[in-house]
């Protein structure tokens, strides 16, 4: 689905029928990756999410990996992809807010707490986009 100023090549290459899953793995694959990480190693993810002040920390770990890879599977397989974008875009602002708090920083670790944070907000434009194009044909 391109505009049409876009070349034909680009039109011919974004209508490949592996591009649309490739492409949407791609945009969840940190949240998919980290949602796994996290439960096989709940212990780190208690401590995790412990380290940031969330409490009970146990409950968030497990929360944090429902959402990360369900989300991410309904994102993928284009079943509930606004419910799957929309839990991993809440998630991306609780942790936006707790780990990249750059307004209580200063000098280089403000900057990339600035850094991250336009970055994961970047992400939950990527996921709106991802909604709404979630009912179109792009497989």
């Amino acid at each position: 689905m391109t505009g049409r100023s876009s070349p034909a090549w680009v039109r011919a290459l974004l209508a490949q029928p592996w591009v649309g899953p490739l492409v949407r793995l791609a945009l969840v694959s940190a949240w998919l990756i980290g949602g796994i990480d996290k439960a096989l190693h709940f212990d780190r993810a208690v401590a995790e999410q412990a380290h940031f002040g969330l409490q009970p920390a146990a409950l968030w770990a497990a929360l944090a990996i429902v959402v990360e890879i369900a989300g991410s599977l309904c994102v993928v397989l284009r079943r509930f992809t606004w419910i799957g974008a929309g839990g991993l875009g809440v998630l991306t602002v609780v942790a936006m807010l707790v780990a990249n708090d750059f307004w209580h920083q200063a000098g280089a670790a403000r900057f990339m707490a600035l850094n991250s944070f336009f970055e994961h907000l970047g992400l939950i434009a990527a996921l709106v986009l991802a909604t709404r194009l979630g009912d179109t044909q792009i497989d």
